[in-house]
């Protein structure tokens, strides 16, 4: 067999995921399982459906939702032309899927609210960095079709709740409401006002939102922009009578639930279809950039893309982040169950008994293992390391005797027993039920 020179297997071109894209390998499985399970079980507490939606969708979707001006649209899609010459984009987030699904499937002749969550692969092109990635997770929720502040309350207890599940102490949950399409026009021409007195201290990036995209001032990590926004107007000075009664009572109802707010007026989050409430949860001191759930109302989407006017609010948790700050409070996570038999075999024929034995132990639901054309010490040593429970041990010996070795790793005791009886041994509690 010829091999190639070294110099040829130097060209040889190592491929790698792309930048801001990672792997997620079996080591690290344990933590996004134990994630996804408390997604789906404090879901189905408050009576949230799964609902996948596509990978990519029309452009058109999410320039017309999530808004033209914001730096999603502008700075990070992923958009590509199919070869209809369609522009489609990669998920940039995951409210504006569902309320197409909503409009689409006819969820609006179902009983209100529709309540809905997903676990999906979100896209955005943004320079990597901790906890942000050009390809993230998110678990979220969404309840479309009714406009009581307690079903804000209900989104924001969930999305708390889940964060203190997942064994999270070290929490904030900041508050704001950002008004309705009747009063928010004065706090933005207010916010104009002001800014424009200050435009020569702006960042590049608010120079442009100042005429194009002006909630964002309020959100900007720049420390030349940040004292600027300590100063500014506040929103809830402008709200319309039905604003600040349903602010009011979402504050109430929180109260109620015994949920630790703040109330923060520079929380305006970063997408043009939020209305009325907004939210955060973030690690104590951690700031906006660390964010690991927030969302808010958003009662005018259903609406923009086609449908009648729907009422809706939910929220979204990045999962990557969520790890970090697991990883950072040192919560023990769950590990993933072993496998429970590994079968070591020496020679032709006990091989075979193995293979057989392994094929019967899967079919009635237990994970077995091997044989491998390896020595008896390596197999022995290699169970050690998987972690399984049991190993059985079929040589030729034990062939000729129709017996196995069953060893208990755990305490190193080992028995022989008949071939004929070890399945039912190994499902009945082991060498514990002889």
């Amino acid at each position: 067999m010829r091999y190639p020179s070294w110099e040829r297997f130097q060209r040889i071109k190592l491929y790698q995921a792309p930048r801001g894209i990672v792997d997620t390998l079996p080591g690290e499985m344990a933590c996004w399982r134990f994630i996804e399970q408390k997604a789906a079980s404090i879901s189905a507490l408050y009576g949230f459906e799964r609902i996948d939606t596509p990978t990519f969708e029309e452009t058109g979707l999410f320039v017309h939702s999530v808004g033209e001006e914001t730096d999603i649209v502008t700075k990070e899609m992923y958009t590509f032309d199919d070869r209809s010459s369609k522009s489609m984009t990669l998920r940039p987030e995951g409210t504006a899927p569902v309320c197409r699904a909503y409009l689409e499937h006819g969820m609006g002749n179902l009983p209100q609210p529709v309540k809905l969550y997903y676990l999906a692969a979100i896209f955005r092109y943004e320079r990597p960095q901790a906890g942000r990635l050009r390809e993230f997770h998110q678990f979220g929720c969404e309840t479309i079709g009714d406009a009581d502040p307690a079903l804000d309350a209900e989104i924001i207890d969930l999305a708390w709740q889940f964060c203190k599940g997942l064994g999270l102490a070290k929490l904030e949950l900041k508050l704001n409401s950002i008004g309705c399409k009747k009063c928010r026009p004065a706090f933005v021409a207010a916010l104009k006002d002001y800014y424009r007195q200050h435009a020569d201290k702006l960042c590049r990036d608010c120079k442009l939102r100042l005429e194009r995209n002006t909630l964002r001032l309020l959100d900007c990590k720049q420390d030349t922009c940040q004292p600027l926004a300590q100063e500014a107007p506040r929103n809830r000075d402008f709200l319309c009578p039905d604003c600040a009664a349903h602010f009011s009572r979402l504050q109430h109802y929180l109260e109620i639930l015994g949920l630790p707010f703040r109330l923060d007026d520079r929380l305006v989050r970063g997408l043009d279809y939020y209305t009325r409430t907004v939210f955060e949860i973030q690690p104590e001191g951690g700031g906006a950039q660390s964010t690991i759930a927030g969302g808010g109302r958003y009662d005018d989407l259903i609406e923009t893309l086609g449908g009648k006017p729907t009422p809706a609010v939910g929220f979204a948790s990045g999962i990557e982040r969520l790890i970090l700050n697991l990883k950072k409070e040192a919560v023990a996570i769950p590990q993933l169950p072993a496998p429970a038999v590994f079968i070591a075999s020496l020679g032709e024929a006990a091989r075979e008994k193995a293979m057989g034995l392994a094929a019967s132990l899967r079919q009635r639901g237990f994970a077995a293992l091997g044989p491998l054309d390896r020595s008896l010490k390596a197999q022995m040593r290699l169970a050690n390391t998987l972690g399984v429970r049991y190993t059985v041990i079929i040589g030729e010996d034990e062939v000729k005797a129709k017996t196995v070795q069953l060893r208990e790793m755990a305490t190193a005791r080992q028995q022989t027993v008949p071939m004929a009886e070890i399945e039912h041994i190994i499902i009945t509690g082991g060498l514990a039920s002889l």
